[in-house]
């Protein structure tokens, strides 16, 4: 039957190239990026052989612009970003508005105008967070003082391009750009567009702040009580595309504003890792299209045609870059090890660059050789940017050796304080995963029955639980009630009261599985006989839980069994010395 395949086409033989472009980049120690983007160049228009569905993949990409700037607010840390920002927010921005103001000059020298110039300009000025993390993670520099200053360095820049995308198509008919395709030319004052773009913006974001908080990990704490890693999954995926489509459509904010703020509210949710855990093979996925997208834009011809024009964009964004980055940290009075190593860090430009770069050219303010162009240097400076991790490290030792007393001192009381910070900020963040570590040691201690679970099943239980309190007096369960949940003792002593016999339970014993393993209604009652907290497991989610754990639910069933022979032989003991009284009293008579 005959169907339209351009869609698995353009995926299959799109990922096929970037699988392979992939490893081979990644076997001569580049980014897997600059493998992907190739892939994208080769099935291009302006290359011969399989041309993709440009369109379709255009559309996918916005997917995974979405996902992206969803997992840039997942990985989003106000604390860092507040212990960092002395030198982050001066530094960035004012790194920005350098490389920003270096852009336009190039364009000037080449006759282009200003709205090409600027929007150029914020191009270079912005580096690539994929490439910086992959850098970071190979010198296992994330977690050092250099890694959380560049990280919080990117988010700033990140932030500012966000803000860039807001109030870009605001801008471009100033500019002498144009409304993007199906859209409205604005007939207002710019400055009332203006007004009206910020004020829908710092709506959302306050919609986002008070009531997202309060409903997302609402919402995601009840999908995983499910137990299922695909509805789990897939909510998280729901939720960032949802966010960013409403946001695009009740604000009329970007796609990517959208998806970043729904990734800073599940930042601070206790699933955050777990939602990131999730979602990062979509993310990637999806990411390997945009960058496929983002080289089918590419006409290589440039590379021969203006190849002077390139190298001077690449000059700008390894050396300008770095050099303005450098001495504003340096001026800022920091170590130079610490300039160098952000300088270094920003010496490419990745994904944002690319985005600009395509909603420049929609609304008319960058032509598709000003985009080549872009990306270009982008596949350059990507590619060589392991080389100014090696200078910047030449360069630190040279400084020692020739102003031993000048680059040892230089800066070392703002770097013991910012160290003396991060690592306040470090132990806080280290409290909190302990905390969660020992409740889940002192759970399990508590019941070990569930020792054999591993620790994901064990936080996925902590969730199921609905903690309970109980007085001394009070009825926990009364015999012939529904059986409709189990109760797990965590601190106080009851009392069972079965066949006329009580028995006491203390804390790490449970109660109330019988009814839930045979349907039948309760057969004991149970009495509090101190103040008691329990943590209650329902019918339901126990089913859930034990069918995904059959030793759990073998090893309930096992101390059930135990139980009920006990209360069996008790009672048959009963009944023999009731028997046994009654004979003697006959025998008496």
């Amino acid at each position: 039957m005959p169907h339209d395949v351009n869609i698995v086409a353009t995926i299959a033989v799109g990922f096929v190239l970037a699988s392979i472009f992939g490893y081979i980049a990644d076997r001569l120690r580049l980014p897997a990026l600059v493998g992907f983007v190739v892939a994208g160049i080769f099935i291009g228009p302006f290359t011969p052989g399989f041309v993709a569905d440009t369109a379709m993949a255009g559309q996918l990409a916005e997917i995974g612009i979405i996902l992206l700037m969803f997992g840039v607010g997942l990985h989003f840390s106000a604390s860092d970003l507040l212990a960092v920002r002395g030198i982050v927010l001066p530094g960035a921005l004012g790194q920005i508005a350098l490389a920003t103001l270096m852009g336009i000059g190039l364009c000037w020298l080449w006759g282009w105008d200003f709205g090409h110039g600027l929007v150029l300009g914020l191009c270079v000025s912005v580096a690539s967070t994929v490439v910086l993390l992959k850098a970071l993670e190979e010198r296992n520099l994330v977690e050092s003082t250099l890694g959380r200053v560049t990280i919080g360095w990117l988010i700033v820049e990140d932030l500012a391009m966000v803000l860039a995308l807001v109030l870009l198509p605001a801008f471009a008919p100033m500019m002498g750009g144009h409304a993007a395709a199906g859209e409205a030319a604005a007939d207002a004052p710019i400055w009332l567009v203006l007004v009206l773009t910020l004020a829908k913006v710092a709506g959302f974001a306050l919609i986002a702040a008070l009531v997202g908080p309060r409903v997302v990990p609402w919402v995601l704490i009840k999908v995983a009580r499910t137990g299922s890693r695909e509805l789990f999954t897939l909510s998280v995926l729901a939720l960032a595309l949802g966010i960013a489509l409403g946001s695009a459509a009740a604000f009329g904010v970007s796609f990517a504003l959208g998806a970043f703020f729904a990734g800073v509210i599940l930042s601070e949710s206790q699933l955050s890792h777990r939602a990131a855990a999730n979602s990062l093979p979509l993310q990637d996925a999806f990411s390997v299209l945009f960058f496929l997208s983002i080289g089918m834009l590419f006409d290589p011809t440039v590379l021969m045609e203006r190849p002077q024009d390139v190298l001077a964009l690449v000059a700008v964004i390894v050396l300008g870059k770095p050099i303005n980055a450098m001495l504003i940290i340096l001026l800022l009075r920091y170590p130079v090890g610490l300039a160098l190593g952000v300088a270094s860090g920003i010496a490419q430009i990745g994904e944002f660059s690319f985005i600009l770069a395509g909603l420049g050219t929609s609304y008319g303010l960058v032509s598709k050789e000003g985009q080549s162009l872009i990306l270009a240097a982008a596949l350059v400076s990507i590619a060589i940017n392991p080389l100014a991790f090696a200078a910047a490290e030449i360069i630190g030792r040279r400084i020692g050796v020739r102003f031993p007393r000048w680059s040892a001192s230089w800066g070392r009381p703002k770097q013991h304080a910012l160290n003396v910070e991060l690592e306040r900020i470090r132990a806080q963040s280290e409290k909190r995963e302990h905390e969660q570590a020992r409740k889940i040691t002192e759970f399990v201690e508590t019941f070990p029955l569930f020792s054999a679970v591993d620790g994901e099943a064990q936080e996925e239980l902590l969730l199921l639980f609905v903690p309970k309190t109980a007085s001394p007096g009070d009825r926990v369960v009364r015999v012939g009630a529904k059986g409709d949940a189990m109760y797990f003792v965590v601190s106080g002593l009851v009392e069972v009261s079965v066949n006329g016999k009580a028995v006491q339970l203390k804390a790490g014993s449970f109660f109330g599985e019988m009814a839930l393993l045979t349907g039948a209604p309760r057969t004991a009652d149970v009495t509090a006989v101190d103040y008691c907290n329990f943590l209650v497991l329902s019918l339901r989610d126990f089913r859930l839980f034990t069918s995904r754990h059959p030793a759990v639910r073998s090893a309930v069933q096992a101390m059930a069994e135990e139980r009920l022979a006990m209360n069996r032989a008790a009672a048959t003991a009963a009944e023999v010395a009731a028997a046994t009284v009654d004979h003697s009293a006959a025998a008496d008579k």
